[in-house]
């Protein structure tokens, strides 16, 4: 990764000595060939890199479609009906990883008797593209890709886990509530050149004042607010639904969250250290659905519903597809709904353009929907 480090070591250079924390993690993640995101390296499966995986083939996490088929097969009685609801016939999925998702939405939607007229993709990873375009060959004339938005489009949107990916400001406050000075941290290089935090004042802040006399730490999140109102600019009809990590407001900025969400991830184990190893393993933050929920509506969009992950499965059927499965793939099944699990810490938020709003009720939502704790 020498080649990425000397990209970043200019970046921080012609920025005059320091780098804001969402300018680095973008570089970290997606530059072209060498970021996380953008690299050979594998990254989805169920082992870890060593000598207990297949040679070539060790990851650094698994998703929720490399746990089991039947997430897809799910969700895409959700999609089915989105699709019926809206009148649409397109799916666009963003950050499709190994296209497992993909592949279990289309082949579950044809068994269902409801065939799309187009499934796009929109990733900015080659290397991903090509594990995509291998695992979705069955479904070739249907699935598309692209590296942005057209002017307008509409259909159902997916996105599982890719919030969680778009770049974050890293804030600290200095002491307490009143007393204390937020700053902005930020990335420069010692006197040996290497990557060390540094912080700036700022006048940025979190949403909500934060409770208490000691340092605090936590994440802003502009660049997915954004990426919320860009699909309002040129969505016109269809549903969304995006799979994430994270909490509404007033947990996220709860006074004991005080070191943030911060995470990476390699080899199936977690550090709190973005500046090490940089390219070779996973950079994240949880979501905060409030602050997307709301730069939605302030562009036009609808919140159609919000819930934890395990609710809105089972919801959408996913114990009448388990009925027949293996007592291996009910124990994987349970990694995505148990509360201990999967099934509490991940949310699914659901958007819609005005338009496609009224008039029905996503089949995820039936019960347990906490749109008014966002």
């Amino acid at each position: 990764m020498d080649e990425l480090l000397r990209i970043i070591r200019q970046h921080i250079a012609a920025a005059g000595g320091w780098l804001p924390f969402d300018r680095f993690m973008a570089l970290a993640l997606y530059e072209p060939g060498l970021g996380y995101y953008a690299n050979a390296l594998p990254k989805f499966g169920h082992l870890p890199h060593g000598p207990a995986s297949a040679a070539g083939q060790g990851s650094d996490f698994v998703t929720a479609p490399e746990l089991s088929p039947l997430f897809g097969h799910t969700v895409a009685r959700q999609v089915a009906q989105a699709l019926d609801a809206t009148g649409t016939n397109a799916v666009w999925e963003f950050g499709a990883g190994t296209g497992a998702l993909a592949l279990q939405v289309l082949d579950a939607l044809a068994a269902l008797g409801r065939p799309l007229q187009r499934y796009t993709i929109v990733d900015l990873s080659g290397s991903l593209r090509a594990r995509q375009q291998a695992t979705l060959a069955a479904h070739a004339p249907v699935v598309h890709w692209a590296d942005a938005l057209p002017e307008t489009f509409e259909g159902v949107v997916l996105g599982n886990e890719v919030l969680d990916a778009m770049p974050v400001q890293l804030l600290h406050r200095a002491g307490g509530q009143g007393d204390g000075v937020w700053h902005e941290r930020g990335v420069a290089l010692d006197a040996a050149g290497a990557l060390v935090w540094q912080d700036r004042p700022t006048a940025l802040r979190p949403p909500l004042d934060i409770e208490g006399p000691h340092d605090y730490l936590t994440e802003i999140h502009p660049q997915a607010e954004a990426f919320v109102r860009t699909l309002a600019d040129r969505w016109t009809r269809g549903a969304a639904f995006f799979f994430d990590y994270g909490f509404p407001e007033a947990e996220y900025y709860h006074p004991q969250r005080h070191m943030g969400t911060l995470m990476c991830h390699r080899a199936h184990r977690s550090d709190d250290n973005p500046l090490a190893d940089v390219g070779e393993k996973d950079i994240t933050a949880h979501v905060n659905f409030t602050g997307v929920a709301l730069a939605a509506q302030d562009a036009g969009l609808s919140v159609l519903g919000y819930t934890a992950q395990g609710r809105f499965l089972l919801n959408a059927g996913l114990t009448d597809l388990a009925r027949d499965a293996s007592a291996k793939d009910n124990a994987l099944l349970g990694k995505l709904v148990n509360e201990h699990e999967m099934g509490e810490l991940f949310k699914v938020l659901a958007l819609a353009p005005a338009a496609s709003s009224e008039g029905w009720l996503p089949l995820g939502f039936a019960t347990g929907d906490r749109t008014h704790r966002l």
